[in-house]
Parts: structure tokens; C-alpha cells; sequence
């Protein structure tokens, strides 16, 4: 008898630790204003959370809780199209228990809200609204004195992996992507046409592929090369990136620590018109992960709620997500402990 409640003790200390490793997340929602559009940051707190409900997302928050003295470290995560910062809860989550401060910046036009102007245009707006996040936080009052703004992480996927990519010091060009559409169109048809239309093997699809093509024509003409770049930011993470229409000698050197997370059953990005071709260019990137069994959405967690395109996002029958979500996300966090540490000496 004796023996039993020793082990029943023992087991509820262990759950009192488990409980205990995670960190209170405090969450502040900034409007926009004329420093940058609307942002959300997520950070340790002693504040006691609640749950708060957020489209189909419910979160364990505490809103508007004091920040803790100790988190000095930033990470910017730039979401997805049409992406929200809910979907990347579990990764914040992660971060904010290894003691970071995290930012997300509402992209303007390519969200959840708003859809309107994805593409080329949003990626062109995208690196300097990840900028303008960080000129926020270094205005606010509660984030001011507290965060080191000198070193400053970023993570991304998908279309935010193309902004991780650009400022790790990649260059791309809408014409570049133009040229991919046209010699690779039926293998890598969802990143050429988007995710609403779909080659079925059907008596249609040399009509889809010509259209999109020749929509393609017009709305990437655009011969220039774009470029970002933000000396605060040392260290970036890219998953699942697009980057079909990158100059892959950009990225042999990066001017940052770049890590980068594929998933060989990406239907969405095929792997080796995307992230694998990064890896191949890249001399100096840490190959953080390549997730065998995971899709498109095996960096989102949670998982928003079945609409739109389920089919691209959804996991394969072979993705445990109850395992690889939370050894994805420990791989990014400690990519961030590693690399930030590193430039600080």
C-alpha cells in the first residue's frame, strides 16, 4: 500500500513538472497605425490565462498580461496565404516556453480576412511588413526595454517561407517563376495556378494548363529582382517555402543563419521544384528537417478547419500529427536557441 501511493505521488509530481514546463502566454492584439499594419505578439507571462476563441481556434491566453522581465528574445513569424497567427499556436507555444517573444504581422491583402492580392504583390509587400513588426514592437511601451532588437529570428512557411527566403538574402523575380510555369506546369500545377483549380486527368486539363498559362503570362511579366534586407534579423527559418521563382546562386551564401523544413508529400509545393531546390544551392543552410511523411500542413498546428483547399493542407493517412507536430516545432525552437546564441558571441 505504501509502494502504490509512493508511485501515485511520484506520478502527480511528474505531472505538476509537465504542467509547469509550459510558460504562460500572454497575447496582445496591436491594431495597425502608422508604423505598421496590424500585429499580434505572443510572449511569457506570470498572468494567469484564459481561453480565448479566435475563429475556429481556441487559445490558453492571457490577454494583455504584463510581459516577464526575462524575455528578451524576438522571433517574427510571417504566416502563410491566406494564412492567420492561429494556425501557428503550437509553434508560439514552443517558443514562448524556450522564453522567446513572438510577433506575427497581419500581411496585407494575403490573409485570412482578405485574399484579394496573393502572389507576386503580396511578396513584395511581405518582408517589409515582417520589418515593420519589428519597428512596432521596438515603439511599444511594454516591449520597448525588454526585447533585444539587435538579433532578432524569423520563421515562415509557404508563402512565408518565400519571405523567410528573402531575408535570409534571397533575390526572385516574377518573370523567373513565369519561365518554371511554363516548362513544369503539369508537375507543379497548384504553386503555377493556385490551389482552387486541379488537374484530374480529365479531357480538361490541356485546356486548364493553357489558361493558366496564359494568365501567367500577363500577371508575371515582371522581369526586376526583389530584394529585402534587415540587419536585425540573423537567423531565419523557411518550411515548406515557395521558391520556384528564387535565383538559387542568391542562396548558395546566405547572408543569415537559414535553416530550412521540406515535407516529401507536399502536394502544394512539390518538393523538388521548391524547398529541395534550396537545399541543393545552399552551402552554409542547416537542413533542419525533411518531414517524410508530412504535407503541406504538417507545419500548421493547429490545423484550421476544413474550407477553401482541405485537400492541399490536409495530412497524409501515413502523418502522425500527434508526434511530429511537437518534434517539428522543437526542431525550430532549438534552430532559434542555437543560432541566436551564436550571434551574441
Amino acid at each position: 500500500m505504501l509502494h502504490f501511493n509512493v508511485k501515485r505521488v511520484f506520478a502527480a509530481a511528474l505531472a505538476a513538472m509537465a504542467v509547469a514546463a509550459h510558460a504562460r502566454v500572454g497575447m496582445v492584439e496591436l491594431p495597425a497605425n502608422a508604423v505598421s499594419g496590424p500585429v499580434t505578439v505572443f510572449y511569457p507571462t506570470r498572468s494567469a490565462p484564459a481561453t480565448a476563441q479566435r475563429g475556429s481556434f481556441q487559445l490558453d491566453v492571457a490577454i494583455d498580461a504584463v510581459p516577464t522581465a526575462a524575455s528578451a528574445r524576438l522571433v517574427v513569424i510571417s504566416h502563410g496565404s491566406p494564412g492567420s497567427p492561429w494556425a501557428h499556436y503550437d509553434l508560439v507555444r514552443s517558443l514562448v516556453d524556450a522564453g522567446f517573444t513572438v510577433v506575427l504581422p497581419e500581411h496585407h491583402a494575403d490573409n485570412h480576412k482578405d485574399a484579394s492580392d496573393p502572389g507576386p504583390p503580396a511578396w513584395r509587400r511581405r518582408p517589409l511588413e515582417v520589418s515593420r513588426s519589428i519597428d512596432r514592437l521596438a515603439r511599444e511601451r511594454a516591449f520597448a526595454s525588454r526585447l533585444d532588437f539587435d538579433r532578432v529570428g524569423m520563421f515562415g512557411m509557404s508563402a512565408g517561407g518565400h519571405t523567410a527566403l528573402t531575408l535570409a538574402g534571397g533575390r526572385w523575380s516574377p518573370s523567373r517563376l513565369r519561365e518554371h510555369c511554363r516548362l513544369n506546369i503539369a508537375e507543379d500545377f497548384h504553386a503555377c495556378a493556385g490551389p482552387s483549380v486541379a488537374l484530374t486527368g480529365g479531357m480538361l486539363d490541356g485546356l486548364k494548363k493553357t489558361i493558366v498559362n496564359a494568365i501567367n503570362d500577363r500577371k508575371f511579366d515582371d522581369p526586376a529582382w526583389y530584394e529585402h534586407v534587415d540587419r536585425r534579423i540573423v537567423a531565419v527559418a523557411a518550411g515548406v517555402p515557395f521558391a520556384a521563382d528564387f535565383d538559387p546562386d542568391s542562396l548558395r551564401q546566405p547572408k543569415v543563419a537559414l535553416a530550412l523544413i521540406s515535407a516529401q508529400n507536399d502536394r502544394w509545393l512539390v518538393p523538388r521544384f521548391h524547398s529541395d531546390v534550396v537545399v541543393a544551392a545552399c552551402r552554409s543552410c542547416e537542413h533542419l528537417l525533411n518531414v517524410e511523411s508530412g504535407g503541406h500542413g504538417a507545419l500548421l498546428g493547429p490545423l484550421p478547419e476544413v474550407g477553401g483547399f482541405p485537400d492541399l493542407i490536409q495530412d497524409p493517412p501515413e502523418f502522425d500529427r500527434s508526434t511530429q507536430v511537437p518534434r517539428i516545432n522543437k526542431a525550430i525552437t532549438g534552430f532559434f536557441q542555437r543560432a541566436l546564441a551564436e550571434t551574441a558571441r
